[in-house]
């Protein structure tokens, strides 16, 4: 299955590592890992810079989506984000 990110873009589900809001930006370790990606050329923004609401990290890209974190996470049909059935 797919998850729709904004515009024209598309990403398997599986591959989905985070997903964080644009505040969680703020907190030093994940604005260094954001600022690592950058540089090595791994952040996508999806549409326009100024409308980002979400970080999306998968295996191999950062996205920054214009879509809220609380609609991703209820599009990808995961009850509870983070928790695993053992």
């Amino acid at each position: 299955m797919f998850l729709h990110l904004g515009a024209d873009v598309m990403i398997p589900k599986q591959d989905i590592i985070a997903i964080l809001d644009v505040y969680t930006g703020l907190v030093d370790p994940t604005r260094d890992f954001l600022k690592m990606a950058r540089s090595q050329g791994l952040v996508e923004t999806i549409g326009e810079p100024e409308k980002v609401r979400t970080y999306v990290i998968t295996t191999d890209t950062v996205y920054l989506s214009p879509i809220s974190g609380g609609t991703l996470k209820k599009r990808t049909g995961v009850a509870h984000p983070g928790l695993v059935d053992l």
